[in-house]
């Protein structure tokens, strides 16, 4: 079927949840993919920071293929070396002390809140203004957009909102029914907004005095993104529970829910069909043994995609900010259709609101790839 073809049968049998350009990927290799005419483009979004090691890396696909052939989910209902050999790893990395795999961030969203309320046997959670944490009910009523938010209530009751970044706010709104604190170190969508200097360490201190717990949302932070495995190592924080997904499978579907003991489930308070299994595990530790070796090259490549962005010769631009390999780059104001106008120039990137462009290419992004971004971007914004 031709582009046109596909895109009308798209209108055809799809629900209508996501607005798409005029075109169809169809490959992917390194840092670029291909649409189904030709065309060339350079990938900045990376699946929404899940192609976090590139598309079409080989050790991905051998590790796909033979895991495929092998075994592909033999259920939660018994063993498997994939699942035990994950967990192991990702503790190690983290510093925690137990593990839970599912398919998605929002449904480790979903598990974390449960964790919350079952071991502290309180209702209230504590999230940020901006926040976002998924899309289903229980991350729902954790996401602070009411605009996503009220089609579908009435949400899980329980949830509390504070500004991010506001240390006195959090503190003010803390009571005896306070089960966990649940933020982005990062705040991803929206905008990469990151907090004032020593606010998570801050508030770590605060949950600790309190004995509440912290929950740290890692989905889009997590993986290597800002230089580190876990964004929470830059502060050396000692969180409750950790959320993980995206990049952690290179684009196949997995969740992670890290805990420190004694939070912890027993038999029958949660489980998943698919989660943890053999194919999304052996995907994943091959995709871990790639980051930890592109960890150290992290800074140097974020520190040429931002002096490259603050070199652009645009009066448009209003800030540039990021972590890493997780970047915004905010205009004074919209420019109508402007992901499309990036496409037009070969560069993929996420635009919120017609105002920030979100950056979060694959790790393996090379410099003289980045140059091409930002040369593109500035045809964009001239």
């Amino acid at each position: 079927m031709n582009t046109d073809q596909l895109i009308a049968l798209s209108k055809q049998v799809l629900l209508n949840t996501y607005k798409r350009p005029g075109f169809v990927l169809e490959k992917g290799q390194g840092s670029y993919v291909w649409d189904k005419n030709g065309r060339k483009y350079l990938d900045l979004i990376g699946g929404i920071a899940t192609t976090s090691v590139g598309h079409g890396r080989p050790e991905i696909v051998r590790a796909a293929a033979e895991q495929a052939a092998a075994l592909i989910n033999p259920s939660n209902l018994f063993y498997s070396e994939p699942q035990l050999l994950l967990a192991q790893k990702l503790i190690a990395l983290s510093g925690m002390d137990k593990c839970f795999l599912c398919n998605s961030g929002t449904e480790a969203i979903e598990a974390a809140i449960k964790l919350a309320r079952k071991n502290t046997k309180k209702e209230k959670i504590i999230a940020m203004n901006q926040a976002f944490h998924g899309r289903t009910l229980g991350a729902l009523s954790a996401t602070y957009n009411e605009a996503y938010k009220k089609p579908f209530a009435p949400l899980v009751p329980g949830f509390v909102f504070v500004p991010y970044g506001d240390i006195r706010a959090l503190e003010n709104t803390l009571d005896e029914n306070t089960a966990a604190v649940l933020i982005e170190p990062i705040q991803g969508e929206a905008g990469v907004l990151l907090p004032p200097a020593g606010y998570l360490k801050q508030v770590a201190d605060l949950c600790r005095k309190k004995q509440i717990l912290l929950m740290l949302d890692e989905i889009q932070t997590g993986n290597g993104r800002t230089g580190k495995f876990f964004c929470f190592q830059h502060e050396n924080l000692k969180p409750d529970i950790v959320t993980l997904a995206k990049g952690i499978a290179n684009g196949v579907p997995l969740g992670v829910v890290l805990t420190r003991l004694p939070v912890d489930f027993e038999p029958g308070d949660h489980g998943s069909t698919f989660g943890g299994n053999c194919f999304s595990c052996a995907v994943a530790l091959a995709v871990l043994r790639i980051i930890e070796d592109l960890m150290p090259e992290i800074p140097a490549k974020s520190d040429t995609f931002m002096t490259g962005l603050r070199k652009l010769k645009s009066l448009k631009v209003k800030e540039i900010r990021g972590k890493g390999l997780m970047i915004a780059l905010e205009l004074h104001e919209n420019i109508e259709d402007l992901a499309i106008k990036c496409a037009d120039q070969g560069l993929l990137v996420n635009a919120i609101q017609n105002r920030i462009l979100r950056f979060l290419p694959p790790l393996t992004i090379t410099h003289e790839e980045i140059q091409e971004a930002v040369n593109a971007l500035e045809k964009v914004l001239k």
